[in-house]
Order: C-alpha cells, then structure tokens, then sequence
C-alpha cells in the first residue's frame, strides 16, 4: 500500500508539475491479477483498484491500516468500469457489469473479486474501491448501472451536458460516510462540475474512464483563486483535498466515478465558485 500524506493548499503554489502529480494523481491503479491501494491521509481515505484477469482476487488487508482483515474498522463501495465481473461477499455472489456499485459494509471479512469474461468483448472487470472508516455496519448492498438517483445535469451550449447517477448517499445506499455514483458527459460535452466548488467538510476522489486513448482530461484543482491542473488519461485517479477546488474539461466526451468521505454526506453542500472568481 501507498500512503500519501495530507497537503495544504499553501503548499500549491510552490510545486512543480511533477510534485503536484506524485501528491494528486494515482497511475497504475488498475494492473492485470492484482490489487493496488493507495492510503491518503486526507480522511484517512483508501482508493484501490483490481483487475482480476487470470484468476480471482481477495481483499486483503495491509500493515498501515493495523486490522485483522480490511473490512473490521471500514466500509466500502466499489464501481466496476471494466468488463463483467463478480464479488463475493463473506459468501455470497454479487455479479456487477460495467457502471453498477456495490456498497460493502463493516465486517465483511471475505472479499473475494473475479472477473465473468475476461476474454470476452468488454474484457477484465476493473474494480474501483473507495474506503472510508466506518462506527456502524450497514447491510451489503448492489445498484445496478442507471438504476441510482439519476440527476440530468448541464446544457450541451456549455459544454456540460451530463447524466450523474448517486449510488451511496444519504437518500440511497446506506453508509456511515462514503457518498459515491458515476457521472457520464454526453457526446459532445466535456466540462464536468462547471460552475466549481469545493466542500471544505469532505474529501473526494474521481477515477476517470471511457477516455479515449488519444484523449485526455485536463483537471483543474488548487484554490479557485490560484488554480493548478493536472493531465488524466484513462483510468487514472484523482485525490482532491476538502480545500481544492475540483473541476475538468476533456479533449473528448467520457465518464468518472466520484467518491466522497468526510463531515457529512450532503450532496449539495458546496462552496461554489462562479469560473469569472476564478484565477
């Protein structure tokens, strides 16, 4: 497991490009047969991916986290962005295709996660973990692709058309504190989260997918007042600190996950910044 330490935003302006993705951008996430985590201190947040292409993986735990299998203190939800694909949960099967979340509580011990067709079209399931401490277990439950709180969003005038479907929130799967969904950008819109905001009350973390190979995601970040940004191909994550503003245009349309942990689970509870305050 990678750790990465918490930043403040005073620290921003004085890093290079190089120091700005070593701290925020997440590569390599997703590796044939294996699984990658990543422990931000930022919320004592783990992202991890897995691709399980020639045989099942489990979930096991790590050294840092000081627990006797991942799930004892924590909870998860998982989005898979690949191919077909199962997990097992202490027993019990849960097939998600591509887009569905499965939100997994505390306790859960075995974790086991495979894919269904790995030589199939749609290839490998990759499976995008986001974890957060939990106080309370909450039931083990699947949301199949589109079939979250669907929130039509934009206008294809601002380059921001957008369909986002909330998985894990307040009014939907139950968590201590994860909130997390999936956002796709219509054809011909490429501006996510425009206007921006922050929530200084919560961590979040994007994984963007279905980016074309010659395409990339120019995501914005920093304070509104003096932004950075970083360039994101195809399954590459994000960690963007309560602080930083988080925003993104890409060169093609594409989709994300996004995950949230922190003070509370509002998704509406935004410091928005308009783009003419923005530097």
């Amino acid at each position: 497991m990678e750790q990465r330490y918490a930043t403040s935003p005073e620290q921003v302006p004085g890093m290079t490009t190089e120091e700005l993705r070593r701290r925020y951008l997440v590569q390599d996430l997703f590796v044939d047969d294996a699984v990658k985590a990543v422990y931000t201190h930022h919320d004592r947040i783990v992202l991890a991916g897995a691709s399980p292409r020639t045989k099942a993986l489990t979930l096991e735990t790590f050294p840092e986290i000081r627990s006797d299998f991942f799930l004892e203190h924590r909870e998860a939800g998982v989005v898979n962005i690949g191919g077909p694909g199962t997990i097992t949960v202490d027993g019990t099967e849960y097939a998600l295709g591509k887009g569905a979340c499965l939100y997994i509580g505390r306790g859960a011990r075995d974790v086991v996660l495979a894919s269904s067709e790995p030589d199939g079209e749609q290839g490998a399931a990759a499976f995008y973990l986001f974890s957060a401490p939990a106080h309370t277990a909450y039931p083990t439950t699947l949301v199949e692709a589109g079939q979250g709180n669907v929130r039509e969003l934009g206008d294809p005038l601002t380059s921001n058309r957008r369909t986002l479907n909330q998985y894990i929130h307040e009014n939907g799967i139950k968590s201590c504190q994860v909130v997390m969904g999936v956002t796709t950008l219509h054809p011909g819109s490429m501006w996510n989260t425009m206007p921006a905001h922050t929530h200084d009350r919560r961590t979040e973390c994007y994984v963007y997918f279905d980016v074309p190979e010659d395409a990339r995601v120019v995501h914005i970040m920093g304070d509104p007042s003096e932004t950075r940004h970083l360039v994101i191909a195809d399954r590459e994550a994000v960690i963007s600190p309560s602080w930083s503003v988080h925003s993104g245009v890409g060169s093609a349309s594409y989709s994300f996950v996004w995950a949230m942990a922190g003070e509370n689970q509002s998704f509406d509870d935004m410091d928005g910044f308009a783009i003419a305050e923005m530097r």
